[in-house]
């Protein structure tokens, strides 16, 4: 089994190839560049690197959000596109899994990814290892910081937060729950693809045509034009 992974859900940029239990390749770059024009080359040179062609592929894991509208769509299309064109199984796993799989593992306690929403909100769930598996113990959802950390004042374990856009929240965070909050490393906030890759390598595959990504909420623009036809 050779499992593609694409995570494209935010400015990182994940590709990654395992082949059961073993990582053959994997790619990650955080920078602010256009997803569209360097994802399929990306593909392309790992797949090329590690020794296969396309048709050794046998399953498509994608990031399917929460996070970028642009980016979470470029990263589903593609998915979609590889697997009705290689006739392999589809998978959707939550792009905030990706990073809670990533740091979880060995932290007792729990672990709260989250990306920047803007206008002080954040897109996160609350995750914890049980019995060596990822478990969501709160679905994602995008909330205020102050009403999320308020949430978990009462949880009887420390929580691990995580994310690139942490330090645009860790402040507040930090004074809401004082000792109860740890903070990942600077190095465990890029989502690792190969993460992505071992969530969905065992998941069955999901149907290809009625597969949408999970953006929590409308595009600002497309929430402002539902608006308005509202007001007609």
């Amino acid at each position: 089994m050779n499992v593609l992974a694409i995570d494209t859900s935010n400015y990182p940029l994940g590709i990654a190839i395992i082949n059961e239990e073993k990582v053959m390749g994997e790619y990650i770059t955080n920078v602010k560049k256009n997803h569209s024009i360097r994802v399929m080359p990306a593909i392309e040179a790992l797949v090329k690197e590690c020794d296969l062609t396309p048709a050794d592929l046998t399953k498509v894991v994608v990031a399917k959000g929460p996070g970028s509208y642009t980016g979470v769509r470029i990263g589903v299309t593609i998915a979609k596109t590889l697997a009705w064109i290689l006739n392999i199984p589809l998978v959707g796993i939550s792009s905030l899994a990706v990073i809670a799989s990533g740091v979880g593992r060995y932290f007792n306690g729990y672990v709260s990814p989250l990306f920047d929403a803007r206008r002080g909100q954040i897109y996160t769930g609350l995750y914890q290892y049980q019995n060596g598996k990822l478990v969501t113990i709160k679905n994602d959802e995008i909330i205020l910081t102050e009403d999320w950390v308020n949430q978990l004042r009462g949880l009887d374990k420390s929580i691990l937060f995580v994310g690139n856009d942490l330090p645009l929240h860790q402040v507040a965070i930090k004074k809401a729950l004082e000792e109860k909050a740890v903070f990942a490393e600077i190095t465990e906030h890029n989502p690792r693809p190969s993460e992505l890759a071992f969530l969905g390598k065992d998941k069955p595959g999901e149907d290809i045509h009625s597969f949408v990504p999970n953006y929590i909420r409308l595009a600002e623009a497309e929430a402002k034009w539902l608006e308005s036809k509202k007001n007609q």
